[in-house]
């Protein structure tokens, strides 16, 4: 009669490797992905002082208030961000000739205060501004005396050093209420 053909067992696939499998594009797409720091304003924080700060002559202090519209007010006069470099250099340069400005570069303070609700952009614009006016008034004082710009001065050579403590960066930045 009929002959019956033996069952056949089923195909089956063998796993015990799928777990290292897994194991393995795990460990790949872990070592592969890159996550993005969020990164912020570069300032070194001075240290903290001991004692309380000394008096600063009225004459030595730029007062600049960025509101919540980012308006610039510079010294009570409302600026353009633009101009806001060219009035920071002549402050800081002024060498006492303008009585209405600072006496000299190592007196002069730079005061900058925003509100909560300024535009995070307008903040930064403004930083930038602050940090361009010093490396400008550095850049000119260094090829005034030494003949090449601040940033091809040796680090920590005497000439740096110099200029650095000429045009040290004195910035107050601060909330207003």
């Amino acid at each position: 009669m009929f002959l019956r053909k033996p069952a056949r067992e089923k195909a089956e696939i063998n796993g015990s490797s799928m777990a290292d499998i897994a194991f393995l594009l795990l460990i790949f797409f872990l070592v592969t992905t890159t996550i993005n720091v969020d990164t912020g304003i570069g300032l070194v924080l001075p240290p903290p002082l001991d004692e309380d700060a000394p008096p600063i002559h009225e004459r030595n202090l730029m007062n600049i208030l960025v509101n919540s519209e980012g308006e610039i007010m510079m010294d009570d006069h409302l600026t353009e961000i633009h101009e806001v470099k060219g009035i920071l250099k002549t402050f800081i340069n002024n060498w006492g000739e303008n009585p209405a400005l600072s006496d000299s570069p190592e007196k002069a303070v730079i005061s900058l205060k925003t509100q909560r609700a300024t535009p995070y952009q307008v903040y930064v614009d403004m930083l930038d501004e602050v940090m361009a006016a010093y490396k400008e008034v550095r850049n000119e004082a260094s090829i005034a005396n030494y003949g090449i710009t601040f940033d091809k001065l040796r680090e920590g050579s005497d000439r740096r050093n110099h200029i650095k403590e000429l045009y040290k960066k004195r910035i107050s930045i601060a909330d207003s209420e």
